[in-house]
């Protein structure tokens, strides 16, 4: 009787075990993402904010998430193309700069604008504050952090700059649209090139210098090409952090809710003191060299205020004629929420 009843059972128990199976397998299945960024893996944000951010992601998510990352040099990690893939679904989060490929993200580049910002930790809590207003700049994302740069530098292979007169002619890889109009009406001539082509161009003599932070000059080993340096503190460049939407919306909601514990206010507040840490090596290896760093004079400053106000006034115009309104309104908002930082 038992092994009757035991041969009846096996086939029924076996049925039982078999749908058992892929549900346990669903439900651990684990959730790959796509990370994609235009950085050296030996860059501080790299190293400091991206690989430890996924890292984390995976842990909170138990396990259930694996983040793979394509930095600079891997096909996903081309800078000018970034946007589109994260927008798109080729990759599921990435980390831009703002002003590569020129003509997007207008609202967000209004912080660019020459005097805006003096600290990476201002620009970058003011630019998360009012994340609102930068939205149609990106559809279809979701906004994990914004952040700027500490005010950058002017870095230089061929000659010493301290005033406007030493710009005039110089060829300067620019980061941004701004900064290319700052340039251009303190008399220099600004060339359009991605981070990691600025090495080989300041060497071969195509360039003269490069608008860039201190970090540079380690983590793109530009300190081997300079020679000169002007900390101007007069501009910054912006950076996005951001996942497709929809891919977002997909996720589990305990996996959402670590993407928004790991994201937001809590990681805007990071960038200051990780500017702070990025920028020392660069200035570090700089002044090792004994290259020269020049700072404006109070009255040059002041001449070079008086020379760019009508480049941001102009550039204010060209952002109202392409259809942003309000322009104005949101640059003053930039200076008022920056202004409450660095007070």
């Amino acid at each position: 009787m038992a092994s009757q009843w035991l041969k009846k059972s096996l086939p029924l128990v076996a049925v039982a075990l078999a749908a058992a199976v892929p549900a346990r397998s669903a439900s651990a299945q684990e959730i790959q993402l796509k990370l994609a960024h235009f950085l050296p893996t030996a860059n501080g944000m790299h190293k400091d904010f991206l690989e430890p951010w996924s890292r984390d992601l995976e842990k909170c998510s138990g396990g259930t998430v694996k983040v793979t990352i394509y930095p600079a040099g891997t096909q996903l990690g081309n800078v000018a193309r970034l946007y589109d893939e994260v927008a798109s679904g080729v990759v599921d989060i990435a980390h831009g700069l703002s002003g590569i490929p020129a003509g997007r993200l207008d609202r967000v580049r209004l912080m660019e604008l020459p005097f805006t910002v003096k600290t990476a930790d201002a620009g970058s809590r003011a630019l998360w504050d009012l994340r609102d207003l930068f939205k149609p700049d990106f559809p279809n994302l979701k906004l994990l952090a914004l952040h700027a740069h500490n005010a950058g530098q002017i870095h230089m292979v061929t000659k010493r700059v301290k005033t406007t007169d030493d710009l005039k002619g110089m060829r300067i890889r620019f980061p941004s649209a701004a900064v290319k109009e700052m340039l251009t009406y303190l008399g220099a001539v600004p060339v359009g090139l991605p981070p990691g082509a600025v090495y080989e161009n300041m060497e071969k003599g195509v360039i003269d210098g490069a608008a860039f932070t201190w970090d540079a000059m380690d983590s793109f080993k530009l300190a081997e090409v300079t020679k000169y340096h002007l900390d101007a503190k007069t501009y910054v460049s912006t950076f996005w952090f951001a996942m497709n939407q929809r891919k977002y919306d997909s996720l589990p909601k305990n996996v959402q809710a670590c993407v928004d514990k790991l994201s937001g206010a809590a990681l805007a507040a990071k960038f200051g003191k990780w500017w702070n840490d990025w920028d020392a090596p660069g200035l570090k290896l700089v002044k090792e060299k004994g290259q020269p760093i020049d700072e404006l004079s109070d009255a040059e400053r002041d001449h070079w205020r008086d020379v760019l106000k009508p480049m941001i006034d102009k550039y204010l115009t060209a952002e109202e004629a392409k259809g942003i309104k309000d322009a104005r309104a949101i640059y003053a908002k930039i200076q008022e929420r920056v202004a409450h930082y660095e007070k």
